[in-house]
């Protein structure tokens, strides 16, 4: 039976890949910091012998000997990572400062940066690494800042490991989804502008859900993504490869830009 670790699995898109990479037929290491979240997965797959939990702050300097020795003691092998935990509502660069810069390049950067680390020389030909980015790894975005930068040294690192360790038969890449509907998104949905941005410029007629990404995700892992090494997967309607309006972005009115001098 083949075992995956899913970061950020107590809420999500976390929680998705865990629960479908379990209907799946693998077992499945969830880790989080909410514990009473954490069990509500467990009670989601619903197979003892296929589930286990670990509540842990990734960016603890054991979290990944931690993640990693209880994944081994548990099920005995390790097949796929998938580094998923993130956080969002970022600030433009101006308006970042230090504590939260360090925040989300320990969180989004460094930590998958170690566990991936810390997981590789136990994986087997045949494993891989997937990363959770963003198409604010694609493209700059509006307000993303530090996110911006952590998802784009993801990418990057993604890269590097498809490159490296490719040839021991150990693949990486990154899944980049665009604006879905997550509890850390819903907050930003009542924004008018930031819900004009995504769903006006989106050319598919919806925004994305948290199984669309579990689904890539479970493809790269299954025999069908055997091939696929050191790519983005960008999951978001087309809304970063298009220069798409809809019809009701066209037909209202502009109101002039004003200057910035």
């Amino acid at each position: 039976m083949q075992v995956a670790i899913v970061t950020g699995a107590s809420s999500g898109i976390g929680f998705d890949c865990a629960t479908t990479l379990a209907r799946q037929g693998m077992a499945v290491l969830g880790t989080g910091r909410d514990t009473a979240r954490l069990a509500e997965l467990e009670k989601a797959v619903a197979d003892p012998d296929r589930i286990a939990t670990l509540a842990v702050d990734l960016t603890a300097d054991d979290a990944p000997r931690l993640i990693t020795e209880t994944a081994l003691q548990r099920f005995g092998r390790i097949d796929f990572l998938v580094n998923n935990a993130g956080v969002g509502s970022p600030k433009p660069l101006h308006e970042t400062d230090d504590e939260s810069l360090d925040y989300f390049l320990g969180l989004m950067l460094r930590a998958p940066f170690r566990l991936a680390r810390e997981v590789i020389g136990h994986m087997q030909p045949g494993s891989a690494i997937i990363n959770i980015t963003s198409t604010f790894a694609v493209v700059g975005g509006l307000r993303g800042g530090a996110y911006s930068a952590a998802k784009g040294g993801l990418t990057s690192l993604t890269s590097h490991i498809a490159c490296q360790y490719g040839p021991q038969g150990i693949r990486c890449n990154a899944v980049a989804p665009g604006v879905t509907l997550t509890p850390m998104v819903a907050g930003r949905l009542t924004d008018e502008r930031f819900r004009k941005i995504n769903t006006e410029m989106t050319p598919y007629p919806r925004l994305g859900r948290t199984e669309d990404i579990a689904a890539t995700v479970a493809f790269l892992c299954s025999d069908g993504g055997s091939f696929i090494n050191g790519q983005t997967i960008v999951v978001d309607g087309g809304w970063s490869s298009t220069k798409y309006l809809s019809d009701f972005a066209l037909n209202s009115e502009w109101v002039a830009r004003e200057s910035s001098s």
